[in-house]
């Protein structure tokens, strides 16, 4: 088997030119071929500055085509060069391994081939989202749930912590072909967390990193109770700030309090 090929997924941040590393820069510019997913045409333009020779893999998305199929495509174009002995980069928006199918499944299907492959971390939308609200995920802890998962399974939620539901413009989606879900699905999310214990009136905050440095991050403040109605996008992060204080665990403890007076005493 011709091992020679490698395969490396880069992130790109989320701001386009201000976010880039040093060692994605040069993953980039070194390797044979470059095949790039990112969020817009004008971080295409930008990259062509650096790469005229990259491969844009936004042409296998179709509207009403299933993501799944579309990412099985984009991952053998890459594949096939890496198995030609090729030094493949992939590029891709934010951080190549949050909300990114495509890069983990290219290096496993090249690690599985005996081909060298590895990711690069990127600044993601939620190391931006900590910076643009000014949330500390240690002060009361953060749960992180794709939002139709959420909605799809039994899960534990917590309200004395941040809840962050990523892609809640997709909410209820069960297609994997749309881009976008509408107000009934919304409501059916709304009452999940009513349940869970968020009052309707509760704030919270639909967040959109900002991509170019001439724009500002969208952090807009609303009652759940307004959220079917709310213009939520794609790349909408709804963040529900806790709707309960935290609960002293007095049995915990006494328990380390006894522990700490036992190594006292020794």
């Amino acid at each position: 088997m011709n091992t020679k090929g490698s395969f490396c997924a880069v992130g790109l941040g989320m701001m386009l030119g201000a976010h880039i590393s040093p060692r994605a820069r040069s993953e980039i510019e070194t390797a044979d071929v470059v095949f790039v997913l990112v969020s817009d045409a004008i971080v295409e333009l930008w990259l062509q500055q650096m790469r005229p020779d990259m491969r844009s893999l936004q042409p296998f998305y179709a509207e009403g085509r299933r993501r799944t199929e579309s990412y099985a495509d984009m991952i053998e174009a890459m594949m096939s060069e890496v198995r030609a002995g090729r030094r493949v980069c992939g590029v891709f928006y934010g951080h190549p391994g949050v909300f990114a199918q495509v890069p983990h499944d290219a290096i496993a299907i090249a690690r599985g081939e005996g081909f060298d492959a590895d990711m690069h971390p990127g600044i993601s939308a939620e190391d931006c989202l900590y910076a643009d609200l000014g949330i500390d995920p240690c002060t009361f802890g953060c749960q992180h749930y794709e939002t139709s998962q959420l909605m799809f399974h039994r899960r534990r939620i917590d309200p004395s912590a941040y809840l962050i539901l990523w892609q809640i413009g997709l909410a209820g989606d069960r297609s994997l072909s749309r881009y976008a879900t509408g107000a009934p699905y919304r409501r059916l999310l709304v009452e999940l967390l009513i349940e869970e214990g968020y009052p309707p009136g509760h704030e919270v905050i639909a967040y959109e990193a900002a991509t170019l440095p001439i724009a500002l991050p969208r952090m807009e403040r609303m009652p759940l109770s307004a959220l079917p109605e709310a213009d939520l996008r794609l790349q909408t992060t709804l963040v529900v700030p806790p709707a309960q204080p935290l609960v002293r665990n007095d049995a915990m403890l006494a328990r380390i309090a006894a522990i700490d007076a036992a190594s006292a005493a020794d």
